[in-house]
């Protein structure tokens, strides 16, 4: 199963006000993120009620910039945030982003 994606700026400016969202940023061309997004697929895999979905970091780099400035979260890739009430609650890049601290920051085991 491949997790979804974003289809527009809107879609994202949404997820960052919803009452739980997980959003991942990823490169397609980095093999860290590579790893991250395995670890992250696997945990959307496991977990389909989380809603959720990702942003290519290279080719909707604007998109990635924007959830930076709108969370104040510093701009990384891989990186995950979990966003509850608007707000977030929980991030993670590169090694940090594991099926474990996914599931331990939605509040899964």
């Amino acid at each position: 199963m491949t997790p979804p994606r974003f289809p527009d700026l809107a879609a994202v400016d949404a997820a960052l006000a919803a009452p739980r969202f997980l959003v991942f940023k990823h490169s397609l061309i980095c093999p860290t993120s590579d790893r991250a997004f395995a670890e992250y697929a696997a945990f959307v895999a496991a977990h389909p009620d989380v809603p959720t979905a990702w942003i290519d970091v290279i080719g909707e780099r604007p998109w990635s910039r924007h959830v930076a400035e709108a969370t104040g979260v510093t701009h990384q890739s891989p990186q995950a945030l979990f966003v509850e009430g608007g707000k977030v609650a929980w991030h993670a890049s590169h090694g940090g982003i594991t099926r474990k601290s996914l599931a331990a920051a939605v509040g899964r085991t």
